[in-house]
């Protein structure tokens, strides 16, 4: 049959395909029986606007490509797609767009503002990426949904009855913004210009002053310890006395600890409950007295600095240091703060009762696990482990806010006061802060009364357990006793290795003694043209839909391609996807020109040109097939766009083409039907491969050529009857052609134009002789060199 696809490529028909796909349920999970399954635990992102910028969309179209060439490979693969609903960036968003703070409105109507401001941008959001033919498996409500939130409060509840977790009221990192208490994780650092205080001290044994330098004089209330090194020659003779701490004058132990930096300021350290984590570290080492100066709001709490900000009392303190002469100098100072991931709020450390996971102590152990995941590129394995070794809090679970999974706890008031802690058996959602405790929970608490937890998990207990809600454990297709751990694959930032990838395995460990997948695929960063992070504060954020309305979703899609290097940051650059709008017309251009030929019944003998390109089509496909299987898909864009460009139409199309019209009959019918089989062979396994990457133009080419779907097609290892052929004919006839036309564009031929002399070549690439001929004019092909040399590398030569 031959096929008459229309004269042009068309970007309006991408939506037409999008419609088509939906209708033929292609964006919905197919779990059969009898063949492999592949779960990709897609990253649910945030939604802080109706729809993400070009870059993250970008990775998102690399997640599909390797789903999409899963499914060619017979793999039924589980590709959810669902939003992070939960926790400190919807919380936040809506603070600021109603200049409201969630403590100081009421609970539900919060809730409801955080609940609209999700629905609102949702249904766009995902649209816009189904646009770019994404071919995810769409879960609403993601992280809230009542059975993800089910789901958390079950694993949590587990991990309780195991004694993995437990309430402690102890120091942690606080933003005082958003009023609750961060992970290790969650703190962010940023530069600040500040001030390097010299404050004198006074020896209270020996009347002497001593000199400290220190960026928070707001802590000099808190401090509770002076330390230096124990090498410090200078400071030794002070080991066992005590200094008088300005302004309150407090007396605390001077104590020699490797922590201090003999060569930062004069040598001597203040320890303050709580500067930071070194200073916690420090306290709890050596046992000393806690004095808590800031509260929850970032304010002072005692003393005559009372109910100043950390800001204002900082200020006030060094003005009265100045007045009483303990100001000896200051300098300029720039240094890192800690800051909240999502408000940017310098955080402070304060004392809190909070619920802990267990972490600490597997610190070994999860390292050992880290070494069982497979990494893509494996370079990032070390980054875990680095942060796995880091740690030295355990991990604080329970946040005082209200967009998130409630904790699952009611808390039996005894007569005496006593709280004692009630779980619920779990298998139900639970909101204990407004809701009647189940009835095992009034069980357990008859001679108490009953009050449901306020609090709410960190929304990483949700996101840590995406692997699991990705394999359809709350699903009726639930694949997970089937997939765990060997065939689940998570693809993600390396910006979110120690949140994300951490608190997975984690949770994978302390649940099920395991990795929580096989395989890690590490992406890289989308930049802007200049190679900087897009952020609305900067202006540089692109839209992921402006350049797919003016050069198409596949045009895009291969930019995506061509750029993701696994691991490695990539640009947006419009000038590659503009090469990727003419590759889809070269497609267009070759299958129009291929189908114009029917394809033969049975296969022909071949000539030795068409085993060659064969024999280059089965390399590629090696490659590009090892290539997606290990999850990249930049290697494929790049293998492709050579060989269906460069190799295939610029040299075997060119060589078939006298052939395959055989207008004058100078060819046996045997060698015309080799040419229009070999062309037909080699387009249709080539757009197989690309189909992942470009999936609209291949597809419209399938289901116009064949009546069926590309994307229902195999991609199967290909022959190796292919490797007969001779790779390095090609690569000889490729030399030759670009020599003859160069001749003739320096003569100022045109490429049709005949030459009135011999060509002659090697001996070995007179196997292509006739379709040399007949390609470039040339009254006759003969073996070389002769006398004019017409390429550098004397391949091609005029008699």
């Amino acid at each position: 049959m031959v096929s008459k696809l229309p004269t042009r490529w068309d970007i309006r028909w991408e939506e037409e395909l999008i419609a088509t796909w939906e209708k033929e349920g292609r964006f919905k999970t197919k779990v059969r029986g009898d063949r492999p399954v592949f779960v990709i635990d897609t990253p649910p992102p945030y939604l802080s606007s109706n729809r993400p910028h070009i870059g993250q969309t970008a990775s998102y179209a690399h997640f599909d490509m390797i789903a999409r060439f899963l499914r060619m490979r017979g793999v039924d693969v589980v590709f959810p797609f669902y939003l992070d609903r939960n926790g400190l960036p919807i919380e936040v968003q809506v603070e600021k767009k109603y200049g409201i703070v969630a403590h100081e409105v009421p609970r539900e109507q919060f809730i409801k503002l955080c609940k609209e401001e999700l629905d609102r941008y949702e249904g766009e959001f995902v649209s816009s990426l189904r646009r770019w033919g994404l071919s995810f498996d769409y879960w609403p409500q993601g992280t809230d949904s009542p059975e993800y939130r089910r789901m958390t409060q079950k694993t949590f509840i587990d991990l309780w009855h195991r004694g993995l977790v437990y309430e402690a009221e102890r120091p942690t990192p606080w933003c005082p913004r958003c009023r609750t208490a961060l992970a290790e994780p969650e703190i962010e650092y940023k530069e600040e210009e500040t001030y390097l205080n010299y404050i004198k001290f006074r020896v209270k044994e020996t009347g002497e002053d001593i000199v400290i330098a220190t960026t928070r004089p707001e802590l000099l209330p808190a401090t509770v310890a002076v330390i230096f090194h124990p090498e410090d020659d200078r400071y030794k003779r002070l080991e066992g006395l005590h200094a008088v701490v300005p302004p309150e004058g407090q007396v605390v132990p001077i104590l020699p600890h490797r922590a201090a930096n003999p060569k930062f300021g004069t040598g001597l350290v203040m320890i303050s409950t709580f500067g930071d984590t070194r200073d916690l570290m420090i306290v709890n080492e050596l046992k000393l007295p806690i004095r808590i100066v800031v509260d929850e709001a970032g304010r002072i709490k005692e003393g005559r600095y009372a109910g100043l900000t950390v800001r204002e009392a900082r200020a006030k303190i060094v003005e009265d240091l100045k007045r009483e002469g303990l100001l000896v100098k200051q300098e300029r100072l720039v240094h890192n703060v800690p800051v909240c991931w999502r408000c940017k709020t310098p955080l402070e450390i304060i004392v809190t009762r909070e619920l802990f996971i267990r972490q600490v102590e597997f610190k070994e152990k999860l390292v050992e696990l880290a070494q069982r995941m497979e990494f893509k590129p494996p370079e990032y394995r070390q980054v875990l482990i680095d942060w796995i070794r880091s740690l030295e809090l355990d991990w604080p679970v329970s946040r005082r806010r209200y967009y998130a999974t409630e904790i699952p706890i009611w808390w039996c008031i005894k007569p005496n006061g006593e709280r004692v802690p009630i779980l619920p058996k779990g298998g139900e959602y639970y909101v204990p802060w407004r809701q009647e405790p189940p009835p095992e929970v009034k069980e357990q608490c008859k001679d108490g009364v009953l009050e449901g937890d306020t609090r709410v998990f960190d929304t990483w207990m949700d996101s840590s357990i995406s692997w699991m809600y990705a394999s359809g454990v709350t699903k009726e297709f639930n694949v997970f006793p089937k997939v765990y751990p060997h065939s689940i694959m998570r693809p993600q930032g390396y910006d979110i290795i120690r949140t994300w990838l951490y608190y997975s395995l984690l949770r994978a460990f302390l649940l099920f003694g395991d990795i929580p997948f096989k395989y890690v695929r590490i992406n890289g960063m989308g930049l802007d043209e200049k190679g900087e992070a897009m952020h609305k504060s900067k202006g540089n954020v692109i839209d992921l839909l402006a350049p797919v309305e003016k050069y198409g979703a596949d045009a895009v899609r291969f930019w995506a391609a061509a750029a993701g290097k696994l691991g490695s940051d990539y640009r947006y650059n419009e000038n590659v996807i503009r090469e990727g709008k003419e590759f889809v017309t070269k497609v267009w251009n070759i299958a129009r020109f291929v189908t114009s030929f029917p394809k033969p019944q049975g296969t022909p003998s071949l000539t030795p040109v068409d085993k060659a390109i064969l024999a280059k089509l089965y390399d590629v496909a090696k490659r590009a097939i090892a290539a997606y299987s290990d999850f990249d898909v930049y290697e494929p864009a790049h293998l492709l766009y050579n060989f269906i460009w460069h190799e295939f139409a610029d040299h075997y199309i060119e060589l078939a083409k006298s052939r395959a019209y055989n207008r004058g009959g100078e060819f046996a019918k045997e060698e015309q039907e080799a040419a229009i089989y070999t062309l037909h062979t080699v387009m249709a396994y080539s757009f197989k491969l690309l189909a992942p990457i470009m999936p609209f133009v291949t597809d419209k080419i399938w289901r116009e050529v064949y009546g069926r779907s590309i994307h229902d097609e195999a991609i199967e290892d290909p022959p190796e009857a292919w490797r007969e052929g001779d790779a390095q004919l090609f690569d000889m006839v490729k030399a030759i052609n670009s020599a003859v036309w160069r001749y003739k564009n320096r003569k100022g031929l045109s490429l049709a134009d005949p030459l009135d002399r011999p060509l002659c070549v090697p001996e070995k690439a007179l196997a292509a002789s006739k379709d040399l001929k007949y390609t470039h004019k040339v009254p006759e092909v003969k073996a070389g060199p002769c006398k004019e040399p017409i390429d550098e590398e004397g391949l091609a030569s005029l008699d």
